[in-house]
């Protein structure tokens, strides 16, 4: 169960299901995607402060896939994949740090255990 803001509690619509990950960041920079470094393999807008990953294609078999929810271990908040990457990575994340390069350079590659939302059945939900 969850209780926002206004105290009111719901129960959260995804199961949680844990990962360890290649962990590594990028920036929406030239020099590190494409000639359009702005815009997504899915078509969605970069701007730095957003909280997207990229993932590995074989991640998104596992159900890491559009507008999954990510927590990962070491950042607060929930991440969304917005982004694929090259088919060449396997079991990898790329985490978006919009267009500072020392914050990536600082996160490096890491081993990490995310954990991933994957939405319950509406008869998994109860109704309170």
């Amino acid at each position: 169960m969850l209780t926002n803001s206004n105290c009111t509690t719901f129960e959260d619509p995804y199961t949680w299901k844990p990962l360890k990950v290649t962990a590594t960041a990028y920036n929406s920079l030239e020099s590190q995607t494409n000639s359009n470094p702005s815009i997504t393999a899915f078509g969605d807008s970069l701007k730095p402060g957003l909280k997207y990953i990229a993932v590995s294609r074989d991640l998104q078999s596992l159900g890491l896939d559009y507008n999954t929810p990510v927590k990962i271990d070491g950042l607060e908040g929930i991440y969304l994949v917005k982004d694929k990457m090259h088919p060449r990575w396997k079991n990898k994340i790329d985490i978006y740090m919009g267009v500072n390069v020392n914050a990536a350079l600082e996160w490096g590659r890491r081993k990490v255990v995310i954990q991933y939302g994957v939405l319950k059945e509406d008869s998994e939900l109860s109704n309170d």
